[in-house]
């Protein structure tokens, strides 16, 4: 039966908001979980400093959940916005919206736990060095929310930025697909720059006067790692703003929703692998100091090669949206 605008507009709001939120808790509960059980295994082997563990867990734990008030904040802003009524783009955007910001929370909260697991275990290890595995577990965790925050710009910008005078076929595929570009994307790069920043943490502990190298090396690994979701990121940017040909085929249609799931898919793989290689150097950096300069190129290298499959997927959403 037909389904009136409005009607089909609450329904997506409410979906979006559900799924949103929904996907996005599963995340933040993984990373906290884990590093609350390697607080307790800190305080078990060093019952001396347990505040201080304590302290560290918290703080981290807080990080971490920081991506699921994220999608708490869009699937609220779903829920109890007045959306726009004056074309079905609004569902498919608003849909769109939920997705995104829901997968763009998974990776992010899950590699956020992994510094704040490390940190704990860390400071059991090595006490005088708390401060400064506190700090890199700060930085560290950070930057595994910048996929995260890619997903909610691209969400709140699906929920408020539209063109009502588009076309409703093809462009409601490429709403879709922007949404499901850097959602999925980010789900890598979040679990990735985490693997990284846990070696880091992990790796102050063992050697205390490798805290320059061994941090700068985890900056440039995840920032290699973060890329995947930065191409996602480009994929729906170019998708929303790119005016498609009125078309009642399907084809049509497919074309974009493909590009963004092609880009999405495509992303978390990378992600995941350049956040190993950073997280493997980082490791060995901690080791052997003075083959930083030469773990650091390898570890680049490596990169560049685990990159490369993202690159395909990127050029062939390009192709997708401009050529097919």
């Amino acid at each position: 039966m037909d389904i009136e605008l409005n009607t089909a507009v609450m329904m997506a709001a409410y979906a979006g908001g559900g799924i949103c939120i929904g996907i996005g808790a599963i995340g933040a509960a993984i990373g906290e979980g884990y590093a609350a059980s390697q607080a307790t295994a800190g305080m078990s082997r060093n019952p001396a400093i347990s505040s201080d563990i304590f302290k560290t867990m918290l703080v981290g734990q807080a990080i971490s959940e920081s991506s699921s008030i994220f999608t708490l904040v869009v699937s609220l802003v779903l829920l109890f916005t007045h959306h726009s009524t004056q074309s079905f783009l609004t569902v498919a955007a608003l849909l769109g919206a939920g997705l995104c910001m829901g997968f763009g929370a998974l990776g992010s909260g899950i590699g956020a736990g992994y510094p704040a697991a490390a940190a704990c275990a860390g400071i059991a290890r090595q006490p005088a060095m708390a401060g400064r595995i506190t700090t890199n577990m700060i930085i560290g965790s950070a930057v595994c929310q910048t996929p995260a925050i890619f997903a909610m710009v691209v969400s709140l910008m699906l929920v408020f930025l539209r063109s009502p005078s588009a076309p409703v076929s093809p462009t409601w595929a490429a709403l879709l697909g922007a949404g499901l570009s850097v959602g999925l994307a980010a789900i890598g790069s979040g679990y990735g720059g985490g693997l990284a920043a846990g070696a880091s943490c992990e790796g102050l502990a063992r050697n205390p006067s490798s805290t320059g190298s061994v941090t700068t090396t985890m900056l440039v690994g995840q920032a290699v790692a973060q890329t995947p979701a930065i191409f996602g990121l480009l994929i729906s940017f170019i998708l929303m703003f790119k005016v498609f040909p009125a078309s009642s085929s399907l084809s049509a249609a497919m074309a974009p929703l493909a590009a963004g799931l092609c880009m999405g898919f495509g992303g978390i793989g990378p992600g995941i692998g350049n956040g190993s290689a950073a997280e493997g150097a980082v490791r060995a950096v901690a080791r052997n100091l003075e083959a930083a300069t030469d773990l650091m190129r390898i570890m680049l290298v490596g990169q560049a090669v685990s990159q490369s499959t993202a690159i395909y997927a990127m050029v062939v959403s390009l192709v997708l949206i401009f050529v097919v």
